[in-house]
């Protein structure tokens, strides 16, 4: 690993060394192999118990763990592993992704995570030491002058995830805030600036959204633009359209909110709730009081469904003050999540 101005960066496959694949080991573990799509629901039997124990008011769904192994960017067979135990139960699962469009930095995500019935007894080290060789493999096979990052993401209720994390290397570079929204609490009235247009999402506009989405976050810690493949996963599976909107100022497309309901989440949370995957204002439209107006209509819908609470989540350092605007929306932090980089 070295450290060089980002100004003038040579190629990344100059400037990490590919290492030998680390091929775990472990006594209680009989075999260690890629997964398969046969696999999926025995892995999302171990990714749920682990969601349980670390985050249990947001459980991965089977679509979302279906979408992330079925990524055309992803080759199972050298970017996934799974601890089979003797008689055959997955003990732990990893994954190393990379997002393929890469403008600003070349990311190596790196998750998933050991069963909480085998935690404490070293196999999420090995896990981890694979998926960080995998990672600078991967690094180390690109021609992009670009910064290089393994990431990692801990709970702020699982203290040892960030701890192995630390350990081999990573720093804990950003935080991230979930944030609710009681919804019997009164919602405020906002005037948007301007002739500003709030239409509800529709497949017609998932090219203005997706478009926005990618302008609107090219100032956001770490964010690189979705491919179409990426932004129709945002809106699939739990993604409800009722609960969505596209803002507009004149005829331009000026902003989006996209919303989740994941009813599987709600008995961890003790309360029925929408989720706010995404909001987003792009630069020139900025200040108009576009974002607190899309806020209101999501607030506004999902108490017309009976829903108890909106739920979101928000970088602590977002550069357009959002952690400002949702907290003036009556939005309260409960939880928070740590990013940590191995950066190269």
């Amino acid at each position: 690993m070295t450290s060089t101005d980002d100004a003038v960066l040579a190629p990344l496959r100059e400037r990490v060394t590919a290492p030998p694949t680390h091929r775990p080991s472990h006594p209680e573990i009989a075999e260690w192999r890629p997964a398969t799509l046969a696999d999926l629901d025995a892995v999302l039997e171990v990714v749920r118990a682990i969601d349980a124990a670390d985050h249990p008011n947001y459980l991965t769904t089977r679509d979302e763990l279906e979408e992330e192994l079925g990524y055309s960017f992803i080759d199972l067979e050298t970017d996934t592993l799974l601890a089979l135990t003797a008689d055959g139960r997955i003990a732990a699962a990893g994954i190393v992704m990379e997002p393929p469009r890469q403008e600003t930095l070349v990311r190596e995500f790196l998750n998933g995570g050991v069963h909480p019935e085998f935690r404490g007894r070293g196999i999420g080290r090995e896990l981890l030491a694979w998926q960080r060789a995998r990672g600078e493999q991967k690094l180390a096979a690109s021609d992009k002058t670009l910064p290089g990052w393994l990431v990692g993401y801990a709970d702020g209720r699982a203290p040892d995830r960030k701890r192995l994390l630390e350990a081999s290397g990573f720093e804990v570079v950003r935080y991230f805030q979930t944030m609710e929204r009681d919804l019997s609490e009164p919602i405020p009235e906002v005037t948007p600036v301007g002739d500003v247009r709030i239409e509800p999402y529709r497949p017609e506009l998932s090219a203005e959204a997706h478009r926005v989405r990618n302008d609107a976050f090219r100032d956001h810690w770490g964010s690189q633009p979705l491919t179409d493949e990426q932004f129709a996963g945002l809106v699939s599976g739990s993604f409800v359209a009722d609960l969505s909107f596209v803002a507009f100022v004149g005829d331009e497309p000026a902003g989006v909110l996209l919303t989740d309901v994941a009813e599987g989440d709600w008995p961890g949370q003790g309360f029925s709730s929408s989720y706010v995957s995404t909001v987003a204002v792009i630069r020139p439209f900025r200040g108009r009081r576009i974002a607190p107006t899309l806020l209101r209509h999501v607030l506004l819908a999902s108490a017309a469904r009976g829903l108890d609470k909106v739920v979101l989540d928000v970088d602590a350092e977002n550069p357009t003050g959002a952690l400002g605007l949702y907290t003036g929306m009556g939005f309260a932090t409960t939880q928070q999540e740590l990013g940590l980089v191995r950066a190269y």
